[in-house]
């Protein structure tokens, strides 16, 4: 066990200092449990012998699943080392030794409706119709922001509740609905949007003075003015999370989301960590 090469190893990797002290401890606890079984270093990597160190950090050490992973991985980078070297020929590790952790215990939605509703109202008392219709199309149909401003005046119909969302190039759509909040929004930002300089020659719903459609740039500097947690994508999780708490079907949310798979939407159906510890308190 030679830990300096390996140290200079992961440094040709680009590896950060922080990273080579993680794999380097992690070695160096295995080779102690080796040590205190066998009575000697290690000097190759072993699947057996990796299959009974996990068992007993699970077991005896009783370490969770994160940190048995991390040092699992340390190994495997210590494995391929070992490799490169000529030391052994070789991987003993698999990726399914690993052990699985269940991510996503709760909904990805980091905001709650208030926030959010502060948030739109904070932009309607700057008065800048256009910014307030933008969040308030993001926040109550659950697109993604470069879908929003791509949309054009003939992609959505008012009076009939719907829009037309053409994503890639143009090849595939789909349609989504508008509530009231949005048509309202919307009706009131079309009366001053051709006061806008560049509105006249623009098909796009959402122009600037500079540009014929408002950029990504523009409507990042917007959310970072009024909120210090509220992103796009964070109305995009707001908006799954609310039309299922407010009863639309995890099929219907998929729709309006532009999700491929439904198994994602339904991500949305845990409740956020505070609530579900509201509601391990009832039990």
């Amino acid at each position: 066990m030679d830990i300096e090469e390996f140290a200079n190893f992961l440094k040709n990797e680009n590896k950060s200092t922080n990273t080579i002290k993680g794999y380097i401890a992690d070695i160096r606890d295995y080779n102690k449990w080796f040590h205190e079984t066998f009575s000697k270093d290690f000097t190759i990597i072993i699947r057996q012998d990796i299959l009974e160190y996990k068992s007993y950090l699970q077991n005896i050490k009783r370490n969770n699943a994160k940190t048995i992973n991390h040092k699992l991985s340390s190994l495997l980078k210590y494995n391929h080392y070992l490799v490169y070297k000529n030391i052994q020929k070789e991987i003993a590790i698999e990726n399914n030794d690993k052990i699985k952790i269940q991510l996503q215990y709760a909904s990805p939605t980091k905001v709650t409706e208030t926030e959010v509703k502060q948030f739109l109202q904070s932009i309607l008392e700057s008065k800048n119709l256009r910014n307030y219709a933008l969040m308030v199309f993001l926040a109550y149909t659950g697109l993604r922001i470069s879908e929003a401003l791509n949309i054009k005046m003939d992609d959505f119909d008012l009076d009939g509740k719907e829009c037309i969302i053409r994503t890639g190039k143009g090849d595939k759509q789909r349609s989504v609905m508008l509530n009231s909040k949005v048509i309202t929004a919307v009706k009131e930002y079309l009366k001053v949007r051709s006061n806008i300089s560049t509105a006249n020659g623009s098909n796009y719903l959402f122009v600037s003075r500079k540009n014929k459609k408002l950029d990504r740039t523009t409507v990042n500097r917007i959310f970072k003015k009024y909120s210090n947690s509220i992103t796009p994508h964070q109305l995009r999780h707001f908006f799954c999370t609310n039309a299922l708490e407010k009863g639309m079907l995890a099929h219907e949310v998929a729709n309006q989301a532009g999700h491929s798979n439904i198994h994602t939407t339904l991500l949305y159906t845990n409740p956020d960590k505070k609530k579900l510890i509201d509601k391990m308190e009832r039990l």
